[in-house]
């Protein structure tokens, strides 16, 4: 009788709703909206992922362990939002539903049963890699880190001056509540821009750190202040330092700017090679890869020119973690960190 109830109720709404006439972006939003709401939160996306959660025959052995259960629910959220609230204010349009790749990635999911083929958003792979990436510098795990974690981020690649940049919430604002830490979900941005400078989310990321005084537009003294740290790494590390005057004529002609006399984010959204301008000003490990034209990162771009910076990341590093976990166990005889419920499918 309830059953019965509750189906008259469903097809009396999708039926007087005209939900038939309208576009599966819009029957979405629409269901999973709140009412009297304009937009999507992220809890919003919570009934999806509970339910893929239960059913996809890919995520089917965590079942045993909610937590990361949990966590992988919260990672994808977290992504979808990053890449497609492009307001970046935590509500999600229907325009901007419309506009990006979300429904076709849940096609995809709904059809694929290896989850880590999905790279978009719902990637086992790609959520296990941000986790452990998070979970190494959260050395007192109580899911925070603070300037010094992040500095060793990459085996210490970034400069102090833009770890100080991002934590001045300049780029995001964190959604962590205590002072000086930032939570997982701002881990998320910083990661998913960090390893990925081609996509808009993290030019524009990028683009406000180094924007000092927030006018919209990048000057040489802006460039040299963060330029002037990764030359003196360079000395201390004896190799031979680049010039900042050289580099600037370098980038210049990497981004072909307007005005040579600035920079602004029409510039660096034009060009190909904007994300290595950044690697150039506060990634010092990215700049010597870039400089040497790094043979092995080039033969991966020519062998998947369909996969992303970010996929190419999430793939490596998935790799060296699953073997760095067979190594561990080999000589332990079981897992330190993780107990033996809680490791991926390697």
């Amino acid at each position: 009788m309830i059953i019965d109830l509750l189906m008259d109720a469903f097809v009396d709404y999708w039926i007087n709703g005209n939900m038939l006439t309208k576009d599966i972006a819009t029957q979405m939003y629409t269901i999973l909206k709140q009412p009297d709401l304009r937009y999507l939160a992220q809890d919003d996306f919570k009934p999806i992922l509970r339910e893929l959660l239960a059913t996809h025959p890919g995520l089917e052995f965590l079942q045993s362990t909610p937590e990361f259960q949990e966590r992988y629910a919260e990672t994808v959220v977290y992504r979808i939002f990053y890449y497609v609230n492009r307001s970046g204010n935590g509500r999600l349009t229907l325009r901007e539903l419309r506009r990006s790749d979300l429904i076709a990635a849940m096609q995809h999911a709904d059809e694929e049963d290896d989850i880590n083929k999905v790279l978009r958003y719902f990637s086992y792979e790609h959520f296990y890699v941000i986790y452990c990436k998070f979970w190494e510098l959260d050395t007192d795990h109580d899911f925070l880190i603070d300037k010094e974690n992040l500095i060793r981020y990459g085996n210490h690649a970034l400069t102090y001056r833009i770890v100080d940049r991002i934590f001045s919430q300049v780029p995001r604002k964190f959604t962590s509540k205590v002072e000086g830490k930032m939570g997982y979900e701002d881990f998320v941005y910083f990661i998913l821009s960090e390893e990925d400078k081609s996509s808009e989310p993290s030019l524009e990321y990028w683009f406000k750190c180094i924007d000092m005084d927030g006018n919209g537009v990048i000057t040489r003294n802006e460039m040299q202040f963060f330029y002037e740290e990764q030359l003196h790494r360079m000395e201390c590390m004896a190799q031979e330092p680049v010039l900042f005057e050289d580099i600037l004529c370098q980038i210049v002609d990497m981004i072909s700017p307007e005005n040579e006399s600035y920079f602004t984010l029409r510039d660096l959204k034009g060009s190909k090679l904007s994300g290595s301008v950044f690697n150039i000003l506060f990634n010092l490990n990215k700049f010597m890869a870039f400089e040497t034209r790094d043979p092995f990162l080039i033969r991966q771009e020519r062998e998947n020119p369909n996969l992303t910076e970010w996929d190419r990341f999430a793939h490596r590093e998935y790799i060296r973690l699953s073997m760095e976990e067979d190594a561990e166990d080999a000589s332990n005889g079981s897992a330190d960190v993780w107990d033996e419920s809680l490791e991926a499918p390697f």
